[in-house]
């Protein structure tokens, strides 16, 4: 288990948050082959639906790091395309165009209600390529200073302004 997932999920588990945290598509015990996004997307709109359908009403947040917040900025688009907008999106560490390891992203925009975190310091996903991500749809990165991509000697500030969005 990744420690910035895990820190996520127990803040927002304190919190009073129902938490699901499934692993991706080939992943631990899960079955599958890495997808590159796509039915990962799939497998957590699945997720979604089943949750809405169990607690109807209930307020829905994505909240993903790195892969995860690729595939949570998916979902959240694809549901907001559906008029079935998450109540809130928080996304750290998102990877966007060009990553270590010649990875692309195409990581779709206007997400509404987003929080995006990103570390100054990031040395997989370069901060210009998220500033490059948001300029055209105007969409404010909250940045930490001094933070790599895992948030090292940072994951409290992380941890703050996840809590603090989905308090708003």
């Amino acid at each position: 288990m990744h420690k910035v997932p895990h820190l996520l999920a127990r803040g927002l588990s304190e919190a009073g948050w129902l938490v699901a945290r499934p692993n991706f598509r080939g992943v631990g015990r899960s079955v599958g082959a890495h997808d590159t996004g796509k039915g990962e997307t799939q497998d957590v709109l699945a997720l979604h639906a089943q949750l809405c359908d169990a607690l109807p009403g209930a307020r829905v947040a994505l909240v993903g790091f790195s892969f995860g917040a690729f595939v949570q900025a998916r979902v959240a688009h694809a549901l907001a395309e559906r008029g079935q907008p998450a109540w809130r999106v928080c996304l750290a560490g998102m990877p966007y165009g060009k990553v270590e390891g010649q990875r692309s992203y195409d990581t779709p925009q206007n997400l509404p209600d987003a929080l995006i975190v990103h570390g100054e310091q990031d040395q997989c996903v370069l901060l210009a390529a998220v500033l490059d991500w948001a300029r055209p749809q105007i969409q404010p990165v909250t940045v930490v200073p001094g933070a790599d991509h895992y948030f090292t000697g940072k994951l409290h500030v992380l941890r703050r302004l996840v809590l603090s969005h989905l308090a708003a």
